[in-house]
């Protein structure tokens, strides 16, 4: 054998040797496709999305509900009795269980009563004091139909009417087909399928009606969605909580969605 060859040989060696060594030097077990050898296939698990970037449910397209899930919420969520109108038990499996109703560490300068809403994350809190708050998921307004300030409650009523404004009218003139002359003008009594649920809290700004609410779900599975025209839309058994335990005149900062 020639000492060319066996020179190339020697350097072909190193190579290899070296080329083991920096696979190993950087191997790092956090991230296990750079400890595989070179041509090995990857092996890469997804790291799961938190609840927040996941895509509500949608009716008929039910999430499995983890059953330690189901057992904590099966009361709160359950139907609710002494009504006028019945308001069912919620499917777990259509809302995201990030959006149910829980308490949450929530620091703040606002005191104790005030709601604080948080559009862009579908959240609504009331203040605890204490550094604590209860936060329930909510449904906002689409793009375009937003809005944010501060306000305070103004009235609060059961099983509302709903009135939708006239420019909500010529928007959906669909909607007409559901109105009846009712003693403020036309819309839809109170009811089972009132788009204000079974509560409404009404938002004003000094001496004016900011014409936003906070209320009620016909449609749970629409909680966590930017899908109203402004108002907050509650599931029903939160938003009989909420009303419950907030008293008119209550603060109301609604924050912006950018």
């Amino acid at each position: 054998m020639t000492l060319g060859r066996l020179l190339a040989i020697g350097m072909s060696l190193i190579a290899a040797i070296s080329a083991h060594s920096a696979s190993a030097q950087f191997c790092d077990d956090r991230f296990p496709w750079t400890c595989q050898g070179s041509g090995a296939p990857l092996n890469i698990t997804p790291v799961p999305r938190r609840f927040e970037q996941e895509s509500p449910a949608q009716p008929g397209n039910a999430m499995n509900v983890d059953p330690a899930i189901s057992s904590r919420y099966a009361a709160i969520y359950g139907f609710v009795s002494g009504e006028p109108f019945p308001i069912p038990a919620v499917r777990l499996s259509d809302i995201n269980p990030a959006y149910l109703r829980t308490a949450v560490v929530y620091p703040t300068h606002e005191p104790p009563g005030t709601i604080v809403i948080d559009p862009q994350n579908h959240f609504l809190y009331l203040v605890q004091g204490g550094g604590r708050a209860l936060r329930y998921g909510v449904g906002v307004g689409r793009q375009g139909f937003g809005w944010s300030g501060v306000a305070t409650i103004h009235d609060k009523q059961e099983w509302p009417d709903w009135y939708p404004p006239k420019e909500m009218i010529e928007r959906q003139p669909e909607l007409r087909r559901q109105l009846s002359a009712l003693q403020s003008g036309l819309g839809v009594p109170g009811g089972s399928r009132n788009p204000l649920g079974s509560r409404a809290m009404y938002l004003w700004q000094g001496n004016k009606d900011t014409l936003y609410r906070i209320h009620g779900a016909v449609e749970p599975w629409t909680i966590g969605r930017s899908v109203s025209s402004g108002c907050i839309r509650m599931i029903n058994q939160d938003v009989i909580d909420l009303y419950q335990r907030t008293p008119v005149g209550a603060r109301v900062v609604v924050l912006s969605s950018r």
